[in-house]
């Protein structure tokens, strides 16, 4: 059987990779891998893909979309991340915005949809506490109701993005007498507020993300998302958008490896090789077809609107173990020399097999742990009860 796609998605995707090699520079290159976030390069991309509405080609057009299908947000996700080589997808663009058209009010639409789109602003995430990370509901960051506005106090901490962010998407605890998953409420907070501090967190894999500090920061109330104490529902939704993964950026990895592999055998250099690696490599192949037909299924389901459950918890998984894998299989055959960053004259494959293997590491615990993954495939997919 033989999936495709239709023909109008197909033509949309060709013109996109015309796009993508058309507007591709060094500069942005380096300035994307380099994991410190958007800077002139990235902003003026975005900018360039909202200006074709392709930033959010599943809106409605009034909100600056193109009214297209969900699949044509889901192939521009495939080919930025094979572009790339890693996620790049917008937050505004993804997360906020979709939350935003479902839940938002008229006004929040009004301000916030059309810039979005645009490419003019980003979000970043304001979600995990130091004692709340995976237990999401645990969290403990308040905000005091005070006439016209909300004053916020607390700390968040592993919220990438806000040191080049515009926004905060940022959940608090609005009620302290309500059961933990009823006394959330969901934010919309300007960075530049008073009494907003972020401090640089630089994790094992080069890039950068923050710890966040609010001092008696004030927020409009016209900035609560929603209703009130209902955002714990609204992130678990989002959460699901923020889960559809592709494995555009692995297969591309995977594939200059094999080509390394090849050439290597033909000019008769050293390396771990026989039959264990050419096993561990038609293994990983097989892992990326599979991850590839989650992925559309996932997209499908959005498409056909059904809300993605259990669904994305299993992509989410699988291309974690696939990128654990294709980094012990890429460390194995280079030896020492994946070691090297791109800067060495001896670095094999630009210099990204410590990255990834980091980044594989990094990946097991940022969007959720595969562990809490499991409990939802357990507990949701296959109706086991909670212990």
């Amino acid at each position: 059987m033989e999936f495709g796609i239709a023909a109008e998605d197909q033509a949309f995707r060709e013109e996109v990779r015309r796009f993508f090699e058309k507007e591709k520079s060094d500069e942005l290159m380096r300035e994307v891998d380099s994991g410190l976030g958007w800077g002139p390069q990235s902003r003026e991309f975005f900018r360039k893909l909202g200006a074709r509405g392709w930033l959010t080609p599943g809106w409605p057009k009034e909100y600056g979309g193109l009214g297209a299908s969900f699949m044509a947000q889901f192939i521009l996700v495939e080919e930025m991340d094979y572009l790339f080589r890693a996620p790049a997808r917008p937050i505004a663009a993804s997360i906020v915005g979709p939350t935003i058209l479902l839940y938002g009010s008229e006004e929040q639409k009004q301000e916030f949809l059309l810039p979005i789109a645009r490419g003019e602003v980003e979000f970043c995430l304001g979600y995990t506490e130091p004692e709340a990370g995976s237990d999401l509901a645990s969290l403990r960051m308040w905000a005091r109701d005070d006439g016209d506005s909300y004053v916020l106090n607390g700390q968040k901490i592993f919220n990438t993005g806000c040191h080049y962010a515009d926004y905060h998407w940022l959940a608090v605890r609005t009620n302290l007498e309500a059961p933990k998953h009823r006394g959330i409420s969901l934010f919309i907070v300007d960075l530049k507020s008073p009494g907003i501090t972020v401090r640089p967190l630089w994790p094992m894999d080069g890039g950068r993300t923050n710890e966040v500090f609010y001092d008696n920061v004030r927020v409009p109330k016209g900035n609560l998302v929603g209703e009130v104490d209902r955002g714990f529902f609204y992130m678990a939704r989002a959460l699901d958008l923020e889960r559809v993964f592709t494995v555009e950026e692995l297969r591309l990895n995977f594939l200059d490896l094999v080509e390394y592999v090849r050439q290597a055998r033909r000019s008769g250099q050293a390396f771990d090789s026989g039959p264990s690696i050419w096993q561990s490599l038609a293994q990983i192949a097989t892992e990326l077809e599979v991850g590839r037909l989650l992925s559309y299924r996932v997209a499908w389901m959005i498409n056909n609107g059904v809300v993605p459950n259990y669904e994305t918890a299993i992509l989410k998984v699988h291309s974690t173990e696939i990128m654990r894998h294709l980094a012990s299989a890429t460390i194995r055959i280079l030896g020492p020399y994946a070691q090297l960053d791109e800067g060495s004259a001896e670095a094999r494959l630009g210099g990204r097999a410590w990255r990834l293997l980091a980044n594989a590491v990094r990946r097991n615990i940022s969007a959720g742990t595969s562990e809490i993954q499991r409990n939802v495939i357990a507990i949701r997919g296959l109706g086991l009860p909670r212990t």
